[in-house]
């Protein structure tokens, strides 16, 4: 499906498509993000993990930057849905939060993950199409609630305080659809002392992905997550899609039927 700005929106089909995947989240988490880990290849240059052949990969390509893949992907988007998880062993989400509250709703839930667009890119038009395309996608697969883990960049917890404690006072989820942060990286979401937050500086301090999910209608687990590999505090984002925002919803499904 061509979009205007030569920007198309379709699933990794291939091996080939994979790889350029694999390199465009090396370009963007390990060498602009600082990210290391088991699943960084320097030689290869690429990020991958033993989810990746379990998931689909949603791929923002612009063709005006010419004929190779590799130049031409500017996005990407990770799925995996509860079948795909049980081909993988479960989750990737599940290695830092307890998913059995989304597990036991019996609900069709499809976690999202390793999105990212090259820095050119990001704040304009690029993250609109990749998530209509998303929205199409989730809605044809009848998928009704979503999740995974979203990122702050960066480890340093008190820098971080006062969005964390946004999200832990007005964005939790409710008791029956909550992950809760586990394993030696589990931290509070942000502080419980009593204090006032100054809602715009904290809204600013927010990665524009998890203020994108919040205009949506999304909402948080309980607890956050130090990656220290990935160089990242890590909230679990939950979206009940039937529950989701009537305009944002409206927007992003234009044109789907």
């Amino acid at each position: 499906m061509l979009m205007p700005a030569e920007f198309e929106v379709r699933l990794a089909k291939n091996a080939e498509d994979l790889l350029a995947v694999q390199r465009l989240r090396y370009d963007v988490f390990v060498q602009e993000l600082g990210a290391s880990g088991p699943a960084v290849d320097h030689d290869l240059e690429i990020e991958a993990d033993a989810f990746d052949a379990h998931s689909e990969h949603l791929m923002l390509l612009d063709r005006a930057r010419g004929a190779d893949l590799s130049g031409q992907l500017i996005g990407v988007y990770r799925m995996m849905t509860r079948s795909g998880a049980e081909d993988a062993g479960g989750f990737y989400t599940a290695l830092e939060f307890d998913l059995a509250p989304l597990l036991h709703t019996g609900r069709h839930i499809m976690e999202l993950g390793r999105s990212c667009l090259r820095k050119p890119y990001r704040g304009g038009a690029a993250m609109f199409y990749l998530w209509q395309a998303l929205a199409q996608h989730v809605t044809h697969q009848g998928v009704e609630i979503l999740f995974g883990t979203a990122s702050f960049t960066g480890t340093d917890l008190a820098a971080l305080e006062v969005p964390l404690s946004l999200l832990c006072r007005e964005h939790l989820a409710q008791a029956a659809l909550r992950p809760k942060a586990i394993g030696v990286g589990a931290v509070p979401l942000g502080s419980s002392g009593d204090f006032e937050i100054d809602r715009l500086p904290a809204l600013r301090a927010m990665p524009a992905l998890i203020k994108a999910y919040l205009r949506l209608g999304g909402c948080v687990g309980e607890g956050a997550y130090v990656d220290a590999a990935f160089n990242t505090v890590d909230v679990c984002m939950v979206l009940d899609v039937p529950a989701m925002n009537p305009r944002q919803k409206t927007i992003y499904l234009k044109g789907s039927g």
